[in-house]
Formats: C-alpha cells, sequence, structure tokens
C-alpha cells in the first residue's frame, strides 16, 4: 500500500511537471509561478485521479446498451452546451477574457460532481459516470479547438499565441492518464481501489473547494467589475442546461431516472478543469490565477445554488 501509495504520487507530480503553461512566452524576468505550473495542474490530475479509481471498463458498456439515452446527453454537452455557452457570453457582451473563459468552462466534462448529484437526485448513476468517463477522454480535442476559436473571435489581435496540439497533451496528461491509473488500480488491486477511495475522493473534493476560492479570491476585483454580467451569465449557462437536458430526454421518450441524469450531466461542468485550463492558457501578470479562470470559478460556487430546487424536485417526484 505505502509503495503504491509513492509510485502514485511520483506520478501525478510528473504529469504536473510535464503539463506547463501553454500560451505563447515572451522572455521577462519574472520566474514560473509554482502555483500555477505545479499545483493547480496536480490537483486537477488528482481530482481526475479520484474519478479513476470509482470506474471500471463496464461502466462504458452503457455506451452500446444504452445508446438513445447515451446519444442524448452526448449531443447535449458536445455541441448544444458549447453553442449556448457562445450565444451566452454574445449576449452578455462578456469582456474578451471573461468570454473565452466562458467558453472553457462549456468546454468541460461533469466530473465527480455531476455523478455525486445524479446519485442525490436519484438518476441513473450508472449512465452518468458513462457520459463523465467518455466526455473527459473526448473533450481532450474538443476542447483545445473550441477554445483556439474562441480565443480568436472574442480576444482578436490581442489573444495569446497558443499551440493547439500542445494543448491538448496537456490535457491528456492531466485528465486521460490520471483517470486511466485510477481505473488500473481498480482492476489490478481492487482491495486497495475500495480502501482508499473514501479518502481519495475527501481529498479531491477539499481540492475542489481550495481551488474555487482561490480563483474568486485572486481575481476579485475583475470579479467585482464584471459581476453584474458574469453573475447571471453562470446562472443562465446552468439553468438553460439542466432545462434542456430534461426536456430533451423527455422529448424523446427516455425514463424520469435518465432524464435526471441527462439533464444533471448536461448542466454541471467540472469547475476545476476549467479554472486550471484558463490558467494555464494565460496566467495572471501578478502571478496569480487567470481572468480565464474566473467564469469557472464562480461557476463551481453558484452551480449549488442552481441545482439544489431542482435535486429537491426529483427527490420528491420520485417519492410521489
Amino acid at each position: 500500500m505505502n509503495r503504491i501509495g509513492l509510485a502514485l504520487v511520483t506520478t501525478l507530480i510528473a504529469i504536473a511537471l510535464l503539463a506547463t503553461p501553454v500560451q505563447a512566452q515572451e522572455d521577462t524576468e519574472e520566474e514560473n509561478n509554482v502555483i500555477i505550473d505545479v499545483v493547480l495542474p496536480l490537483a486537477l490530475a488528482f481530482i481526475m485521479f479520484s474519478l479513476g479509481v470509482g470506474l471500471t471498463t463496464e461502466d462504458f458498456s452503457l455506451v452500446v446498451s444504452e445508446p438513445k439515452a447515451f446519444g442524448i446527453g452526448i449531443a447535449n454537452q458536445m455541441i448544444v452546451l458549447p453553442i449556448i455557452g457562445f450565444a451566452i457570453a454574445t449576449i452578455a457582451n462578456l469582456d474578451g477574457e471573461l468570454a473565452v473563459g466562458m467558453m472553457i468552462l462549456s468546454c468541460c466534462p461533469g466530473g465527480v460532481t455531476s455523478n455525486i448529484l445524479t446519485k442525490l437526485a436519484g438518476g441513473d448513476t450508472a449512465l452518468s459516470i458513462s457520459y463523465t468517463a467518455v466526455v473527459s477522454v473526448v473533450s481532450v480535442v474538443t476542447l483545445p479547438l473550441i477554445v483556439g476559436f474562441s480565443m480568436d473571435h472574442f480576444m482578436g489581435e490581442a489573444a495569446p499565441d497558443i499551440d493547439i496540439l500542445q494543448l491538448g497533451i496537456v490535457m491528456f496528461l492531466l485528465t486521460t492518464i490520471p483517470v486511466l491509473i485510477g481505473m488500473a488500480i481498480r482492476k489490478y488491486k481492487p482491495e486497495t481501489a475500495d480502501s482508499m477511495e473514501i479518502t481519495v475522493n475527501r481529498v479531491a473534493a477539499g481540492l475542489f473547494v481550495i481551488i474555487v476560492i482561490a480563483a474568486i479570491v485572486s481575481e476579485w476585483g475583475t470579479l467585482m467589475d464584471n459581476i453584474g454580467s458574469l453573475g447571471p451569465a453562470v446562472v443562465a449557462l446552468n439553468v438553460i442546461m439542466l432545462t434542456v437536458g430534461y426536456q430533451s430526454a423527455k422529448l424523446l421518450s427516455l425514463e424520469e431516472i435518465q432524464a435526471t441524469t441527462v439533464s444533471i450531466e448536461s448542466g454541471i461542468q467540472n469547475a476545476t478543469v476549467g479554472i486550471t485550463v484558463g490558467g494555464l492558457i494565460l496566467a495572471a501578470p501578478d502571478g496569480g490565477l487567470s481572468t480565464l479562470s474566473l467564469p469557472a470559478g464562480v461557476y463551481g460556487v453558484l452551480m449549488y445554488l442552481v441545482i439544489a430546487p431542482f435535486i429537491y424536485w426529483r427527490i420528491n417526484s420520485t417519492k410521489a
């Protein structure tokens, strides 16, 4: 157990060190910020590892066994969500970096949070996990492409040059590899996975809270200057996608339990991925977190206020 833990920590640190910022860097006298360059990527890698510890290869089987339910959720997450995010960022007239941050958030997978919320709401947890597992892998390709387009559109000449391929590689290192490591432990050392799962999930939850708070505090001035547009924009994204997810599932005759799952997976994104990617693309000049990370940070707080009534409604509907 100790050797496995040591090997795990060493591997995650190596992944974080490899995942260096992907923005074009000019020669400056500033030293790399350890928090942005190492701690934040390491925290994301650990959170994704915590997801992998709870996954098995069977969790991907629903892709085949329930193609309609799976297809609706994937279409919402991969196609509808970025379109809605783009529309909201445009209508709300968000500043360039905040608009790009909104698009980064719109490309993020659901993560462990959506799985937990699905279970609380009485949804199909297995289906939720399948969504998260597949979208976490696919977003390695889709997120860099959409973010690259968004930076050109919303920031224009002010957009930093980024290497789309490098960003995809970084996403792969920080999200897919840790998930695969967790799944490998679950497959080959199930007793070890069982013994560490509760602790790993608690640590991951603590890291999530710390990351969200840090994102908001480090950009507090920018948040206060834009709270009138950013707050409603983030809430609108959450509410619209929860509604689209549920109604699309009902329209295509899915059962209530599946509709609940599709709704949550469509409307709940992994804020940690958004915060980390924002920092990797464009670090703040003062060494804090990037303005690109702010929408995801605000979302990480407000999504719980939005989802709470929905979960309450689903619980009562299930009892009835």
